[in-house]
């Protein structure tokens, strides 16, 4: 990883919120500390980090760890979070994790207790859901009296999801129920599917969506090939295509997180640049959001590493922009107080 240094400018699940609160507060003296370096002046002085997971192996089942890789094979609960994020002053939204469907309900209720307990980085969460689902309206309206719940996401880029998923009916009047019930839907796609995502939003103008990882792009597609890989999933141009119409539509919203995974070896801040300035670019100062994706991130980098490289990306930007990136357009988007 190469980075440069940084430019100046139910009763089960009570019992696991226990835990979860238990560790946190194990830790709250020694974050503490490291968020004492924080310089209170400089743009990310305060930090909103849109896309926090966190699981316990002991009491959830995520399906899709079984064919991840080994970095991700493990718990991660708020101790390593703080841990990850040492010196620097974050608030966290939770990023649904895709566990098993029977969980969902149960680690909506984990998560928003969470957020609502005051003793971790948590201040809200975004919960996982199916919008195609029967039920779907019952389990939105299981937690519509919540300030805490400020969206779903279902993820659509599984192996099992067919591309042009979200464009079913049952789908797309679920996602309309969300904004009804004045909720954000996640979008998280394949990058060639993008465009079925962008008329999901033109069939659904009442609800607000945020674009997850600045829609996956493959970041071979920026750069020269080198020996041995294989080409990229789709082209550049592909890719800002869809992004600028993404940009287009006023409900929709870019999240700058989960490019820093698909770093390899020597990569760094230069192989992500295109994709980042392009998204801030189209979509505005005022339309873009910061997320961590950690743990996920460590596939490519750590959480410091990929501020780190996001710092020296937008170092020539003025302070007030690099300032609604870190926080104050989550702020606003979500309506949080911290």
């Amino acid at each position: 990883m190469a980075v440069s240094p940084v430019i100046p400018h139910g009763a089960d699940m009570h019992m696991n919120r226990r835990g979860f609160v238990r560790n946190a507060t194990l830790v709250t003296v020694g974050a503490a500390a490291g968020c004492a370096t924080v310089n209170p002046t400089a743009p990310d002085a305060l930090i909103i980090d849109t896309h926090q997971h966190l699981w316990d192996l002991a009491n959830q089942r995520l399906p899709w760890l079984g064919d991840a890789p080994a970095v991700l094979r493990k718990s991660y609960r708020t101790e390593e979070y703080r841990a990850a994020t040492a010196g620097l002053n974050v608030r966290a939204i939770y990023m649904e994790v895709d566990v098993a469907e029977e969980t969902l309900t149960s680690e909506a209720d984990l998560m928003l207790g969470l957020a609502a307990s005051g003793q971790t980085p948590m201040v809200a969460a975004v919960i996982g859901g199916r919008p195609d689902a029967p039920g779907f309206a019952d389990y939105v309206k299981r937690f519509s009296d919540n300030p805490r719940f400020k969206g779903v996401r279902r993820v659509l880029h599984s192996p099992a999801t067919p591309a042009g998923y979200c464009l079913r009916p049952e789908f797309v009047r679920g996602v309309k129920l969300l904004g009804e019930a004045g909720r954000s839907f996640d979008l998280c796609m394949r990058a060639p599917e993008l465009m079925d995502a962008v008329k999901l939003t033109e069939l659904c103008p009442g609800t607000r969506f945020v674009l997850d990882h600045c829609g996956n792009p493959d970041l071979k597609c920026f750069r020269a090939p080198r020996p041995g890989e294989d080409r990229p999933r789709h082209t550049a141009d592909q890719w800002k295509r869809a992004i600028d119409a993404f940009a287009r539509r006023p409900n929709v919203i870019g999240k700058i997180s989960g490019i820093a995974a698909s770093l390899t070896a020597g990569g760094g801040a230069a192989d992500l640049a295109p994709v980042v300035n392009h998204c801030l670019d189209a979509f505005g100062p005022d339309r873009v959001v910061f997320g961590g994706d950690w743990p996920v991130c460590l596939l490519g980098a750590s959480y410091l590493q990929w501020v780190t490289m996001l710092r020296q990306i937008i170092a020539t930007r003025p302070d007030e922009q690099k300032r609604k990136l870190w926080s104050g357009n989550a702020l606003r988007h979500y309506r949080l107080t911290v």
